[in-house]
């Protein structure tokens, strides 16, 4: 082998490595966490018959209030992934996190709410909501969001 050919090869071998190690940088996925993630030693901080303020120094603020009944915290999160560095991060999880009082103020019960198979789904009862305020409102957050990968799709 002439050693034109040799520096040629080597050439070739250096340009094939650069080319495979910015390849590589860019197929690295980052995964964007935002809102309330949900942490459950928190979560047993709160059981039933918990005040107001306990779940405020546990959860912390909530993302939003609602007053249906009675009152309601909601903890919202989103988990979006970047799959290439130069591409817009899509939604591939969005969870709300409900805290649903008494008329005592009390902790009546708490839900973890996504969507399984397209429907709003209680992760913690493993149930889906029935019709109502409430379920139209977490309808409305968690609906046509989630692998919705159109710029400019509704963010929380």
């Amino acid at each position: 082998m002439s050693k034109k050919t040799r520096l040629t090869l080597a050439f070739a071998v250096g340009v094939a490595a650069i080319g495979l190690s910015s390849l590589s940088a860019c197929t690295t996925s980052e995964v964007l966490n935002q809102g309330y993630i949900v942490d459950p030693k928190s979560l047993e901080l709160v059981p039933p018959g918990s005040s107001k303020e306990q779940v405020l120094l546990a959860l912390g603020s909530p993302s939003t209030k609602a007053s249906f009944d009675n009152e309601v915290f909601y903890y919202i999160s989103q988990k979006r992934v970047r799959p290439v560095a130069f591409l817009q991060p899509q939604l591939v999880d969005q969870r709300i996190l409900a805290v649903y009082f008494n008329k005592d103020d009390r902790v009546e019960r708490i839900a973890d709410y996504g969507l399984k198979d397209g429907r709003v789904f209680d992760f913690i009862s493993r149930t889906t909501p029935t019709g109502g305020k409430d379920a139209s409102f977490l309808g409305q957050v968690l609906s046509d969001t989630v692998g919705d990968s159109t710029p400019g799709a509704p963010a929380l």
